[in-house]
């Protein structure tokens, strides 16, 4: 099977919203009147960011996943997408339920593929995302200030401790394992919520390298300093994995684990109401795990308010 007969086979679909959809040697794309592009880029490649055990359907799912997460951490609408493939040979077997888990996603948001590239090579992964916003109205990392409340979306550290559990440094009960691995190869982007809190969110990001590393862009881009709770951060992790581990993994997982893609925001104290509101009309819980602060630098406090002395780096391709 040749290149062009596989666009053809498996990523071959009619245009919805762009002018042209796929085959030209760029694509168009007509935000409607008043809105913003926002557009993502992210490389997934096998070895680094996913396991060659991994079902294509779900690694479909997953690179597209965590592109809409960047667009969810923007407060952006999915517009449409690109994709760049390499892979060792034209597998049909794999070809097939890689892009059924990727067009499953892509439907879900009404997210359109509108062009890319295929070669040969080690099997790798990137998307470019589309997406729209009003304008003035994006979510950035930028908004923080002295006061605001610190939230994090759904659940944190599953993808880590599942990991750990592929390497063998921790051993969990079947039911256990299995929503971990869920997670870690499945992760759910927070589109809605990111919709949801335009207006309310003084700042977002997503968690894909941890999530103090990833508050921490936040606190430099907003000039600010935070104090985040880890009793808090311990309760973040879905019950039945939670129960496998003990406090201190669960707390260095949710803190520090990465490959969640859930969303951390700021929001003003005023603003609980409405942030709780967001999330129920999402169907995502949103905890409050800290606050920002006045005086740079990161803080990490119990239960009871005193300091935690240890911390934990986030993930860096390079270190």
């Amino acid at each position: 099977m040749g290149e062009f007969e596989l666009i053809e086979r498996y990523f071959k679909r009619p245009a919805l919203r762009s002018p042209l959809g796929s085959g030209d040697d760029c694509a168009l794309l007509a935000p409607a009147p008043g809105m913003q592009l926002a557009v993502s880029c992210d490389m997934l490649v096998e070895g680094r960011h996913f396991l060659p055990t991994i079902d294509p359907s779900r690694l479909g799912h997953k690179a597209l996943a965590v592109n809409l997460s960047d667009l969810a951490a923007c407060g952006a609408k999915p517009l449409a997408f690109t994709l760049a493939l390499s892979m060792p040979l034209a597998d049909e077997a794999w070809l097939e339920p890689f892009s059924r888990g990727l067009f499953a996603l892509a439907d879900e948001h009404q997210c359109e593929l509108v062009g890319g590239d295929t070669t040969r090579g080690p099997l790798n992964i990137c998307i470019t995302v589309f997406g729209e916003v009003p304008a003035g109205q994006a979510l950035l990392r930028s908004g923080a200030r002295a006061g605001d409340d610190i939230y994090a979306s759904g659940t944190l550290g599953e993808a880590r401790l599942a990991l750990e559990a592929f390497r063998g440094t921790v051993s969990l009960p079947a039911s256990a394992f299995a929503a971990a691995r869920a997670r870690m190869e499945q992760p759910t982007p927070r589109v809605a919520l990111g919709q949801a809190l335009r207006g309310i969110a003084t700042a977002c990001v997503d968690v894909s390298d941890g999530l103090l590393g990833d508050l921490g862009h936040v606190l430099r881009r907003s000039g600010v300093g935070a104090c985040v709770d880890t009793a808090a951060a311990a309760q973040l992790m879905l019950a039945e994995c939670a129960g496998a581990i003990d406090e201190e993994r669960r707390i260095e997982y949710a803190l520090a684990g990465g490959d969640d893609y859930e969303l951390v925001f700021t929001a003003a104290p005023a603003s609980r109401d409405a942030v709780q509101a967001a999330a129920r009309g999402t169907g995502t819980r949103a905890t409050r795990i800290g606050r920002i602060e006045a005086e740079g630098g990161l803080r990490l406090v119990d239960a009871h308010g005193q300091p935690v002395r240890r911390t934990w780096g986030s993930f860096d391709h390079f270190a």
